[in-house]
């Protein structure tokens, strides 16, 4: 009997994006309404995905600044990167380009990247985005999910795009069940294309 493979999936993104909770929402079917840590322990269970069975272990990261020398250290070894903005916050959104790309292609240039749009059920909810006014609605309209999620997926050449919600649960299998498939199929690395020889006729 062979041992399931290994694969180690590292959750990076902005602080407060919900990284942690979706990581406890997916591990216990719960969503976390009291104390939420900053980082999630590491954790480690076979799943099976397409028939698959694999071993996997999630690695939890903290997206302050306080820990941008300590962070990297998570990102050895990674198979799959699930990188994570929240669909309330156009900082976050805008961090995948500007911070998160360039380092993660810094210290792990060829693992693959899983996007992931969070809190999906506070997008629409009315009352939260009237108590909290400094929460930006990332809409459609306004160009930040969906068609725009897709483009966003492009320019950084990530694998896939997902929206989910830890407290509805709505995706979060299906974040986790791509990040595996990713991780035992990934994507080719494209070939640069040979330049053409030009010929001289002496």
């Amino acid at each position: 009997m062979s041992t399931a493979r290994f694969i180690k999936c590292v959750t990076v993104g902005d602080g407060a994006v919900g990284k942690t909770c979706m990581l406890i929402s997916y591990t216990s079917n719960t969503f976390p309404t009291d104390y939420v840590p900053t980082v999630f322990d590491n954790f480690s269970a076979n799943v099976t995905v397409d028939g698959s069975t694999v071993n996997l272990g999630l690695w939890d990261t903290a997206g302050q600044e306080d820990y941008n020398r300590l962070r990297p250290l998570s990102y050895r070894g990674a198979d799959v990167f699930l990188l994570c903005y929240s669909l309330i916050s156009k900082a976050s959104y805008e961090n995948i380009s500007k911070k998160w790309i360039p380092e993660l292609r810094h210290y792990a240039p060829n693992v693959p990247i899983v996007l992931v749009g969070t809190k999906l059920d506070l997008r629409d909810d009315k009352q939260f985005l009237t108590d909290h006014p400094g929460a930006t609605r990332i809409t459609t309209a306004q160009a930040y999910c969906g068609e725009q999620g897709e483009e966003l997926k492009k320019m950084i050449g990530a694998v896939t795009y997902i929206e989910c919600s830890s407290k509805t649960q709505q995706n979060v299998k299906t974040v986790f069940d791509a990040a595996i498939k990713v991780a035992l199929r990934p994507p080719k690395p494209k070939k640069k294309p040979r330049k053409k020889r030009t010929c001289f006729f002496l």
